[in-house]
């Protein structure tokens, strides 16, 4: 009975500690999940027309550099604000152009499609790296700036209930802002357009597809290129919106956490959006007990725990995700498999 009695002590506290810190969480929740939930964009998009692509990585560190570069250097001629949005333009070409040759190797070429994508991630490591200690580094100027972000006034953020919600998703920058709407709005594309079907008949039948005139080469460059431009947003968001700077390696494995976000979510936006938030609060927990132990038997446990595991709860995250839901999930019938037209083979 004393064991129980502790564990319904340890929850009750538990549950007291998340209401007092909600008003924290949420923000950050969404701002961590932001990222995430774009790469897992990009990946349904892919792999809902049937191509994979674990390139996200590559791709987002790509978009964040160039973005960053843009706005460094244009910093000083144009203002803070123009070269900001002028590089998250940069970023999202970035990422489309990334688009256009993975889709090139993987449609037309037919190359191995993992092989491809890692490619796109070596690449990417190498060639930001160079240019940052290239370009960047021996400048010694400052960075290229953030956006700044919206607050919705005190007395709308201070409602009951109501207020940590709307804070959570509109005391943000303009990219986690849209966030939403851009989730909502792929989601109704996805199963409610024609574009949409055509993109699940592709990913699932393109032999089918084909037969009944839908051009499956071009509906998979147009999926692979838009995905990768919303890779290019995420990209955007890490140096522009986010931290204002740039580091080797700054996506960190977001693009891989990403995939597992898509896959918790079964391929569908909303659903991969959930993933990323989920993604988004197990590393929200880790900076805000940083900052706010709670008190008690809880407060003595949390403290005992070293913070690297708090850092590492998204990545066990992703391991226990991708054991337990790849064998339950089932991918587009066509996924990752190259279509050959009858006649072209």
């Amino acid at each position: 009975m004393e064991v129980v009695g502790t564990l319904v002590r340890l929850i009750w506290e538990l549950g007291v500690y998340l209401v007092t810190v909600l008003p924290d969480l949420l923000p950050i929740i969404l701002a961590l999940a932001t990222p995430l939930a774009l790469g897992a964009l990009c990946g349904v998009l892919n792999e809902r027309s049937g191509v994979v692509n674990i390139g996200i990585e590559g791709i987002m560190l790509m978009a964040a550099f160039f973005g960053y570069l843009t706005g460094f250097a244009l910093h000083d001629a144009m203002g803070s604000g123009p070269s900001i949005a002028l590089g998250i333009l940069i970023a999202v070409l970035v990422g489309a152009l990334l688009g256009v040759l993975h889709a090139w190797l993987t449609v037309s070429v037919r190359a191995d499609q993992i092989i491809a994508g890692t490619m796109m991630n070596i690449a990417a490591f190498g060639v930001t790296g160079y240019l940052n200690r290239l370009v960047i580094t021996p400048s010694g100027r400052g960075g290229a700036g953030v956006i700044t972000p919206f607050h919705l006034p005190d007395q709308i953020a201070n409602l009951p209930l109501v207020g940590p919600i709307l804070v959570m998703f509109f005391d943000q920058g303009p990219i986690a802002m849209s966030l939403v709407f851009i989730v909502i709005a792929l989601q109704l594309a996805l199963f409610r357009t024609r574009w949409g079907l055509r993109t699940r008949a592709v990913g699932e039948h393109p032999k089918a597809a084909d037969t009944v005139g839908i051009d499956v080469y071009r509906q998979r460059y147009l999926n692979v290129i838009l995905g990768c431009a919303f890779a290019g947003l995420a990209g955007a968001f890490l140096t522009l919106e986010s931290t204002g700077s740039f580091q080797n390696g700054m996506t960190n494995g977001r693009g891989f956490i990403a995939l597992a976000a898509m896959i918790f979510g079964r391929w569908t936006p909303i659903g991969a959006f959930a993933g990323a938030l989920l993604f988004g609060t197990a590393t929200a927990l880790g900076v805000v007990v940083a900052v706010r132990v709670p008190e008690g038997d809880l407060g003595g446990i949390m403290r005992s725990i070293p913070s690297y595991w708090y850092a590492a709860l998204p990545y066990l995250m992703t391991i226990v995700i991708l054991a337990g839901v790849v064998g339950r999930s089932t991918p587009p019938a066509a996924d990752g498999v190259p279509y050959v037209k009858e006649g072209k083979g």
